[in-house]
């Protein structure tokens, strides 16, 4: 085991957990993944492995059929998965802020319907704030819900939406003005509602219409489409929690885990890019010895494998901290702040390593430098991350002038 990214004060049950992820990442991940990015497949096998592992229903309580463990052993498996392929995580991760939130906001009904299939990976979770012209300006929502009897009507289009094909569970953020005044804040009129769907492309539901994979340039094998909805009934007991209003609220808490997976996701990344610079520094071989031995590729060692370890640290901080009990906003949008900058120099920096290789796509590092930047940008770009940190850090140390 190597020295780096090590948490200290784990379970036997929780090491024994990422000891199986780590085995099942360097036998069943890492030598095919790069081919299969190169394809832009989806990664059956990989999914279906995780699913008979249990990965599915990690923090699902034990009540629904899941391990009901931790967002730490929740984070700490990520780092391992995006270690061996980043877009694997991603399949993970929008699967698991969905039960988070149908686990912390769902009625009983819902979590009783939901809950045990989401455990046992037969229902895939999805979720959807962005739209085509807001990004991260969530205030800024036009897609809308109509009550209309015992159903509502939404209308919208909605974007960037992970698993959007592969998913058979939607949670979607929209408007619905039913029961708010005029003039009521933006984000305590939005409602989410639990959009059940056929896994697939075209039109899945009366209604709900997929397009298609979003051709990217990174971040492949896992589906990222559009979601257009077109007069689509829901009826009202999907809305989440049974209540309208609420929808902000429990968006924004299921993105605390979210930021946490996205820290996590840079920590695996930069994990894996710091094996491949320091494998290749020593045996590539420079003016009669290994470049490991150059002081200028030693420096850029030191520098990488600190930025691991911090990122790390921030990242454990922050999961430990949700765990708790405690508000975990600053922590985790300092630690997906931290993570995904480092995680992006990490990669340069063993790119560099590599040298005229690096841009080769036989070498994995050119996998890594096209992957990194998505994590700069996904659950809130830097600048949003910054801004909450700001805010936070305004309310904290506020000067009794």
């Amino acid at each position: 085991m190597a020295r780096l990214a090590q948490t200290a004060g784990l379970t036997d049950v929780q090491q024994e957990i990422l000891s199986t992820v780590r085995d099942f990442v360097d036998k069943e991940i890492i030598p095919v993944a790069t081919e299969l990015e190169h394809r832009d497949e989806y990664p059956q096998a990989i999914v279906d492995g995780l699913k008979e592992l249990g990965l599915f229903g990690l923090m699902i309580p034990e009540e629904y059929g899941g391990l009901g463990e931790s967002l730490l052993t929740y984070a700490l498996c990520v780092e391992e998965i995006a270690r061996g392929w980043m877009s694997v995580s991603g399949i993970i991760n929008t699967h698991f802020i969905v039960a988070y939130m149908l686990k912390q906001h769902g009625t009983q009904e819902q979590k009783d319907h939901f809950l045990p299939r989401m455990a046992a990976g037969d229902i895939r979770g999805a979720f959807s704030m962005s739209e085509p012209g807001l990004g991260s300006d969530v205030s800024a929502i036009t897609s809308k819900a109509v009550k209309d009897g015992e159903e509502y009507v939404l209308n919208g289009q909605k974007m960037w939406l992970t698993n959007g094909g592969t998913s058979s569970l939607v949670a979607v953020l929209v408007r619905s003005d039913e029961g708010h005044p005029e003039g009521t804040a933006p984000h305590k009129s939005m409602t989410t509602f639990l959009v059940e769907k056929e896994p697939g492309f075209g039109e899945v539901r009366p209604g709900l219409t997929i397009p298609g994979k979003i051709d990217k340039m990174g971040y492949k094998g896992v589906d990222t489409t559009e979601l257009i909805m077109d007069g689509l009934r829901i009826s009202a007991d999907r809305v989440l929690g049974g209540v309208t209003g609420r929808g902000f609220y429990q968006m924004m808490d299921g993105v605390e885990v979210g930021r946490v997976n996205v820290a996590a996701r840079g920590c695996g990344v930069a994990q894996r890019a710091f094996e491949l610079g320091v494998q290749y520094a020593q045996q590539r071989h420079t003016f009669g010895k290994a470049i490991a031995q150059h002081q200028a590729i030693q420096f850029k060692l030191a520098e990488m494998a600190t930025k691991v370890e911090a990122a790390h640290a921030m990242m454990v901080n922050a999961a430990r901290k949700k765990d708790s009990g405690e508000r975990n906003d600053l922590e985790a949008g300092m630690a997906k702040y931290l993570a995904s900058e480092y995680c992006k120099e990490v990669v340069e920096d063993a790119f560099r390593i590599h040298g005229g290789y690096g841009f080769s796509k036989e070498y994995e590092i050119e996998r890594l430098y096209r992957e990194a930047p998505m994590l700069l940008i996904g659950e809130g770009t830097a600048e949003i991350q910054k801004m909450i940190i700001g805010r936070r850090l305004l309310e904290e140390y506020r000067f009794q002038g």
